[in-house]
């Protein structure tokens, strides 16, 4: 094949999986609505079972179930013959993957799962297989042909149940109200999870390791602190613990090349009287924004009494690996 007609083959590939994802969209309907409702209201896990390149689908729609608040793991045909069937309760869900519907592994297992008790579902190409008869209910995908030169290799009908189950993982997910706050709670690991659960409270310096001050202190207090501290900040407050201003290291520079007293001049002669504060309860992200939209590196957390309880660094942020 010359370079042409290999792109020509390959955008043939994906004409045809296209096809099939249009075909299957067009016929969505009241299996669609059922199958959901039944996941929706289910009361134990979604269980996903395929053979072959289906089981792979089966891996990953778990996974992007679980990921969007539906309880949900893959389960290997093979397996389930030698015990794995012990896993499912008759509370859950189970969604069964063949196109022709006539998997030998998967077709073993349906009547196990039938006296289990768990709900059945079908996903198939074939009305008429083992599959489509078995199942509580099931979705028959429109016919259409594989991608695969040879019209044999699944590569269309693994591409549609793919797009089939994430329809209902995301739909189901937007009935249950899931929000990036839930989604951030099971993706810590990674930067977006972060984003999503991360909040001030949780990297702000607090305690001892804040910098404050009283604002009857002298700038001598605000030097000592600012260096013990090294947060580029020291947050002045009232008796009441009301922030009265700040002061920054560009702050005390400016003041020291001026040559003031730094023994007796006041911080409230040299504080920045209208600091930007940020919430304890928002995300750091959030507070990252804020940083960089006002160039900034630091602020002051105040809770929800407009209390002063710590710092907030851009540095510290960073670190947590929070980044826009």
């Amino acid at each position: 094949m010359d370079e042409r007609e290999k792109l020509e083959e390959a955008r043939r590939v994906f004409d045809v999986e296209i096809n099939a994802l249009q075909q299957t969209r067009d016929v969505l309907g009241r299996e669609f609505l059922d199958i959901l409702s039944l996941i929706t209201g289910c009361k134990g896990r979604v269980i996903i079972t395929g053979m072959g390149k289906p089981g792979h689908i089966a891996r990953k729609l778990a996974a992007t179930f679980a990921s969007l608040g539906t309880p949900s793991f893959a389960l290997h045909p093979a397996e389930a013959l030698h015990g794995d069937l012990g896993m499912i309760t008759e509370q859950d869900v189970v969604i069964a993957i063949s196109y022709s519907g006539e998997s030998e592994e998967i077709t073993r297992i349906l009547p196990n799962i039938k006296m289990i008790g768990a709900s059945l579902v079908g996903i198939t190409g074939n009305s008429e297989s083992t599959l489509a008869k078995m199942s509580d209910y099931v979705q028959v995908l429109p016919a259409f042909d594989e991608a695969c030169h040879l019209k044999l290799a699944p590569t269309s009908s693994t591409t549609v149940t793919l797009a089939y189950g994430d329809a209902l993982a995301v739909t189901a997910s937007e009935i249950y109200g899931f929000k990036e706050e839930n989604f951030g709670m099971f993706h810590p690991a990674g930067a977006l999870g972060k984003k999503l659960i991360i909040k001030v409270k949780d990297i702000m310096a607090k305690g001892d390791d804040n910098a404050i001050i009283s604002k009857e202190e002298t700038l001598k207090t605000a030097i000592v602190e600012l260096s013990k501290k090294v947060l580029g900040i020291v947050t002045v407050v009232d008796s009441q613990g009301m922030i009265a201003g700040v002061i920054t290291d560009g702050d005390l520079r400016r003041f020291l090349e001026k040559g003031v007293d730094v023994y007796t001049l006041g911080v409230e002669e040299v504080m920045s009287k209208s600091p930007s504060v940020i919430y304890e309860g928002k995300f750091a992200i959030d507070a990252l924004k804020m940083l960089k939209e006002r160039n900034i590196s630091s602020a002051p957390v105040v809770d929800e009494t407009g209390k002063a309880v710590g710092t907030v660094g851009l540095q510290k942020i960073l670190a947590a690996g929070i980044v826009l």
